[in-house]
């Protein structure tokens, strides 16, 4: 279609949906939770067929009529125009800003599509669809909601009075495609001796948390860790939106729940770090640690259930270690500064830092073991770095990866037990260009 004809179907579409949502008796929300989607996608298309059959409404013959009532379909009983990037695999998120604009990320760059959704109340029928299925709501009295699609996408919606510009909709699309170790390798997220310094640490159960921004890659990342992990251990994933995909057969999966419409109900993330100790997990591995349940998870570190992973916002390991002691905090306990850091340094063995370059590529940008308290100062070793060097051709970051050459302490302590292990991996230094080749 042109700009012409495409504004021209979305006025006919605008006329369309009040006398389908009438032939339906839609209006009532209720009437949206009881049906099947398929028959109810089955009879929308019949509806939008018998009114235009009925020449109620004509449609001139620049509009592709049987590509109009799919779109009509999608906008009254899907999820609108934002439907084909919800099924297409290089979309990684959707972002609506209010009903005239949409802009997609692929390949970790955003880009506008003119797609359109026809109003305001069209935008908000379709967040409704998306949380009434949860057990939520959203207007005026609660007018932010966090969600997710039935194949694990998360969504974040917020309305007016909140936003000015119209609803606003954001929706982080589930991988459906899960990477492993070496696939990120051979993308250039990290080198093959990183990955095998990480296998290392996965296997002899060191604890680790991925860091890095918002849109990093870090489940994407601890869900490749993950593979290294023995499929005779008992692991518990604790998650707010099951997003974890595990191979191993010992898998169980918790995720909190939101308060209900009453305001009760709410099971946290804290909650579940508590009830994990009490399932005899060998591993408990929690999606991201944003508060209270920080503590909890240093604790379970440092009781025996070593090997734990998660995830944090930070933008450098020590910013990380910094975020732990202000998390602990948040948990209600005046504990003393001291006592934070001893627990931190006591519990958490790696930080791997996440970091997203102009180019949307997702690196492994520094790797780190805490090495204890000294004073009261957490001791650092970086192990591994990438130093960007430049902007090759088509915007591509180029750099090198570089190992310190020097294996952290538990190495000694796992070859006194009879552990030998490559030092070398950590001499090594790596030009990052062959990798951005591969994937440019």
């Amino acid at each position: 279609m042109t700009t012409t004809s495409a504004e021209l179907a979305a006025a006919f579409k605008e006329r369309l949906q009040p006398l389908v949502l009438r032939e339906l008796d839609l209006f009532r929300r209720t009437a949206l939770n009881n049906l099947d989607g398929t028959d109810l996608r089955s009879e929308a298309e019949q509806a939008i067929e018998t009114i235009l059959a009925s020449g109620a409404i004509r449609l001139p013959e620049s509009i592709d009529r049987a590509t109009f009532v799919q779109e009509m379909t999608a906008e009254i009983m899907g999820y609108g125009p934002i439907e084909p990037y919800l099924h297409d695999d290089s979309v990684s998120e959707v972002m609506v800003n209010g009903p005239s604009q949409i802009y997609v990320e692929r390949n970790g760059l955003l880009a506008a599509v003119p797609a359109r959704f026809i109003s305001a109340d069209s935008l908000m029928r379709v967040i409704e669809r998306i949380v009434a299925p949860i057990g939520r709501r959203i207007d005026e009295g609660v007018p932010m909601v966090d969600g997710r699609l039935p194949d694990g996408s998360r969504v974040n919606a917020i309305i007016p009075p909140l936003s000015l510009i119209g609803p606003i909709l954001t929706i982080r699309r589930f991988a459906g495609q899960r990477y492993s170790m070496a696939r990120l390798v051979d993308i250039g997220a990290l080198t093959a001796s990183m990955a095998e310094f990480l296998k290392v640490c996965v296997q002899y159960r060191k604890n680790i948390i991925v860091s890095g921004g918002t849109g990093t890659g870090k489940t994407t990342f601890l869900n490749a860790l993950s593979e290294y992990i023995s499929s005779n251990e008992r692991i518990v994933t604790i998650e707010d939106a099951a997003e974890l995909r595990l191979a191993q057969p010992h898998v169980l999966s918790l995720e909190a729940r939101p308060p209900n419409v009453e305001g009760r109900g709410e099971v946290t993330i804290r909650d579940l770090v508590r009830n994990a100790l009490r399932m005899r997990p060998d591993r408990i591995i929690v999606g991201e640690c944003r508060g209270g349940e920080a503590l909890d998870m240093l604790q379970a570190m440092n009781t025996g259930h070593d090997g734990s992973l998660t995830t944090g916002h930070a933008n450098s390991p020590r910013d990380l270690l910094s975020r732990l002691e202000v998390m602990v905090l948040m948990a209600g306990m005046e504990l003393p500064v001291r006592a934070i850091r001893e627990q931190i340094a006591s519990a958490v063995d790696i930080v791997v830092q996440l970091s997203r370059f102009s180019d949307g590529r997702r690196r492994v940008t520094a790797i780190v073991s805490v090495e204890g308290l000294e004073g009261d100062v957490i001791l650092t070793q970086p192990l591994f770095n990438f130093r960007q060097q430049g902007v090759a051709s088509r915007g591509a970051v180029v750099g090198i990866y570089r190992g310190s050459g020097q294996p952290p302490a538990f190495y000694e302590a796992l070859e006194e037990m009879g552990i030998r292990l490559d030092r070398g991996v950590f001499a090594e230094t790596q030009d990052s260009a062959a990798a951005s080749a591969r994937v440019g």
